[in-house]
């Protein structure tokens, strides 16, 4: 049985944190309701196309999708219905709102009490940065992400990933479980609040590491491909004949698998190298020596002699390899649905594997509305046709 089989969910999600959210709900076999303004969501066709973006196609598989517009009685009381015969709410609306809408955890809860008010927020609803919209590039300049990235020499830089909304949209779900869970044993719903911005502190534990370890010391903000913390050395992007790959060293297991990979195994003994913190203190050397083998060598030669020396690496691959990376696909993160105007295309599986819950079929998402009447009509069974009027 899918873990979430038997759970509502309403997602009131734009762009990238509420929807994948509720994706991941949807992929473990909740009924995610999406709920749409009138025109969709932003994500929906912001590639400017009559069609869908590949992006919202990606991120709304197994929801059914319906239009309400919310600001008006019509609307705003068909969501209430809704919530009502639910489980999970999620919001990830620009502070206030909900409220500004007459639709706060208040007035949610009051319709019903087990209900889980699930906010995917920027900053939160408590603290000085509270009223501040947040998107994942304002959120990295603020969290010290966008000034730990990019070279030394160079301005801040945001990550290539939006790793800021998805990982609001991570927490967020490992939030709404816990307070279902815990619905289980108090049968009371409640108020579940991510701020994108609590959740990047923890990932700066390598330049923090750098700042309080030794604060004497001084280290550039930026380390660009280093180690943030400058604490490891080889570490670094390193070039190859046809590519770039990634090499790391941890131990001094891995110093020596390195110098032998590379057909340097006096490098061994050198006195600039002989332990970590000596790397460390030389890492220009170090990497100059590493850099000056690799750029002889294509990355699959590389590869296979660092790993048989049992050194951490990998090549780095470009966003095209990726979308046909054979792991992906056999493990099922990468899987293909029929989508009426775009055909087959690639969408995410589920990163979440419980032995006991198997991630099913995936269906492309929705047209926008496809599922209004359907979903109306379910809370008047006796109704022919909803008696709502839901959008232009």
């Amino acid at each position: 049985m899918p873990a979430f089989d038997g759970v509502r969910v309403l997602e009131l999600g734009q762009i990238y944190n509420g929807p994948y959210c509720g994706l991941l709900f949807a992929q473990l076999g909740a009924d995610v309701i999406k709920v749409e303004p009138p025109g969709g969501e932003q994500l929906r066709f912001r590639a400017h196309q009559p069609i869908e973006s590949h992006e919202f196609v990606m991120l709304n598989s197994n929801k059914r999708s319906v239009v309400l517009d919310l600001k008006t009685d019509a609307g705003r009381q068909a969501l209430l219905d809704l919530v009502a015969t639910a489980d999970v709410l999620i919001e990830n609306f620009a502070p206030g709102t909900m409220e500004r809408l007459q639709l706060g955890p208040a007035r949610l809860l009051e319709h019903n009490p087990r209900l889980i008010v699930a906010s995917g927020k920027g900053y939160g609803s408590t603290g000085p940065y509270a009223h501040m919209s947040a998107m994942d590039i304002t959120v990295q300049a603020m969290s010290g992400s966008a000034a730990a990235t990019g070279q030394p020499d160079g301005p801040p830089t945001k990550g290539g990933a939006a790793f800021v909304d998805f990982s609001g949209g991570i927490h967020l779900f490992g939030a709404i479980s816990a307070a279902l869970f815990q619905r289980e044993r108090t049968g009371r719903g409640q108020i579940v609040e991510v701020s994108m911005h609590d959740t990047i502190y923890p990932m700066l534990a390598s330049s923090l590491g750098a700042l309080h370890n030794d604060p004497t010391r001084q280290l550039p903000e930026r380390t660009g491909n280093r180690h943030s913390g400058m604490a490891l050395a080889p570490y670094n992007i390193y070039p190859a004949s046809d590519g770039w790959l990634a090499i790391i060293c941890i131990s001094e297991r891995h110093w020596r698998g390195v110098a032998t990979a590379l057909g340097r195994p006096e490098l061994i003994d050198d006195p600039r190298f002989r332990t970590e913190k000596d790397r460390v203190v030389n890492i220009d050397a170090v990497d100059e020596e590493v850099s000056s083998h690799t750029r002889t060598r294509t990355r699959a030669d590389l590869v296979r002699d660092l790993q048989a020396a049992g050194v951490p690496c990998a090549p780095v691959k470009s966003i095209r390899e990726v979308d046909t990376d054979e792991h992906l696909i056999q493990r099922g993160m990468i899987r293909y649905v029929e989508h009426p105007a775009r055909g087959r295309v690639p969408v995410p599986g589920s990163p979440l594997r419980l032995s006991d819950s198997p991630v099913g079929p995936l269906r492309a998402a929705q047209t926008l509305g496809q599922s209004t009447q359907e979903v109306l009509a379910e809370l008047r069974p006796d109704r022919e046709e909803p008696q709502h009027v839901l959008h232009a």
